[in-house]
């Protein structure tokens, strides 16, 4: 065996967030504590993303044990990657986290478990990996290399793609003929390619203008502030959102920002305005129970369990309904619309197995989704099917994602250039003086 490859330990939390993830070590070797594999069985069962992957990876363990016992070293990716192996913590430790801590739970059992490989192999590098800070901290106590699992993260969030770029003092004619003839070229305002459906303030002065590129015919054209369902924007960003979700060839939608700046409403307004042109209306959300209550806690039959989850969304449908009286059609639409199920609003966990066609489809909350569960979405897409995604990367309420490795983020930074996808970072609030206090001084 080659001494210089490293020996990776993975927990529980990245095997239920990626159940890939051991191919991705390149050809070092890779060791499952066999408490993960008792922490997994307890997962297997259930509709969740995080139940798929336990199984997913259940599955796999037995595909490449069946010719060889997993208490040996078990080549995987038909030798191209490194081995693999379920490794048990050793009675004879020097350091044991289980003593030290005083409680013999099963994450101690896990750090024992890399420590028995520090051991046995002490001229090999050994690395625990786990989505849990927590645990990487009390490896790192131990002098146990501990890191992050990396795969699917952005480098630099803080970088992350706007969709949109503010030009200062541009040549007035610009401005001036974008507004007489509503459109401009764009080599005329820089030589530099812009990306892909990307949005353009114009300034210079108290002149300004708003733009969008127009990538099939290398120009700029204005953009409106259009009024949709009696839903007007507020502010620039509000208005690329509206002329994004209004634009038949951008099938694919990112809206990032802070509570109350518009992002769901803006998408629903837009959707209702199309709903000639879809099948449904679909709206859904993660379900993440807060303060570690399981849905099952909640009383009721399953439409009661999910209520509180999908209550905002309702919230905003009813928002837009309040701009009419009782008595007007469009009012009367929306009802009708929500009885004969042409919008329809669950958790996201009740798409799966389903194709997705001629949708107008809006998940909001994305930042609580992993990478895969964003790519599972979207590739339940069928024909004519508009997928809009919607969240704020810095309020993620799911135990071991954050800004860099949430799967809003990860789908901004992948397709941020593709002709089907347009992002727009909607960074005013709308709602109330008093939620923009808090989102700037809380």
């Amino acid at each position: 065996m080659n001494k210089t490859k490293k020996i990776f330990v993975l927990d529980t939390s990245v095997i239920l967030y990626d159940h890939k993830s051991v191919n991705n070590f390149e050809d070092n070797d890779v060791a499952i504590p066999i408490q993960v594999l008792e922490e997994l069985d307890t997962f297997k069962k259930g509709g969740e993303s995080k139940n798929y992957e336990a199984r997913s990876f259940i599955r796999f363990l037995n595909s490449v044990s069946s010719d060889s016992m997993l208490n040996n070293w078990v080549e995987i990716g038909g030798g191209s990657k490194g081995s693999l192996k379920i490794v048990k913590e050793i009675l004879n430790l020097k350091n044991n986290a289980a003593d030290t801590f005083d409680d013999y739970k099963n994450d101690n059992k896990i750090i024992n478990a890399a420590l028995s490989l520090q051991q046995e192999y002490p001229k090999r590098k050994v690395v625990l990996v786990s989505k849990d800070i927590c645990l990487r901290v009390k490896a790192k106590a131990f002098t146990l290399q501990a890191e992050d699992y990396l795969t699917g993260k952005v480098k630099d969030v803080d970088k992350l793609y706007s969709g949109k770029t503010i030009l200062e003092d541009l040549d007035t004619s610009i401005i001036d003929k974008l507004f007489k003839s509503e459109q401009v070229q764009a080599s005329s305002i820089s030589k530099n390619k812009f990306p892909f459906n990307h949005f353009l303030i114009m300034k210079n002065g108290k002149k300004s203008a708003l733009g969008y590129y127009n990538f099939l015919e290398g120009i700029i054209e204005r953009v409106e502030k259009r009024t949709i369902y009696k839903i007007t924007p507020r502010n620039a960003e509000q208005a690329f959102a509206l002329h994004a979700l209004m634009d038949p060839d951008i099938k694919l939608i990112t809206l990032r920002g802070v509570a109350g700046t518009g992002k769901t409403l803006m998408a629903l307004a837009a959707a209702l305005e199309q709903r000639s042109k879809f099948q449904q209306i679909y709206i859904t959300r993660p379900i993440v129970p807060l303060s570690n209550r399981d849905i099952g806690f909640l009383p009721g039959d399953a439409n009661a369990k999910i209520d509180p989850y999908i209550q905002p969304i309702w919230d905003n449908l009813k928002f837009i309904k309040s701009q009419y009286k009782e008595t007007d059609k469009e009012f009367k639409r929306i009802n009708e619309m929500v009885q004969q199920e042409k919008i329809s609003i669950a958790p996201l966990a009740f798409i799966r197995g389903r194709t997705l066609s001629n949708v107008f489809f809006i998940v909001d909350e994305a930042q609580n989704l992993t990478p895969h569960e964003i790519k599972t979405i979207i590739t339940r897409a069928g024909e004519n099917t508009k997928i809009v995604f919607t969240g704020d990367i810095n309020q993620i309420d799911t135990p071991y994602l954050d800004a860099e490795s949430n799967g809003l983020s990860y789908l901004i930074d992948k397709v941020k250039n593709h002709p089907l996808f347009c992002h727009v970072n909607l960074e005013k609030g709308e709602r109330s003086e008093l939620a923009n206090l808090a989102n700037e001084l809380l």
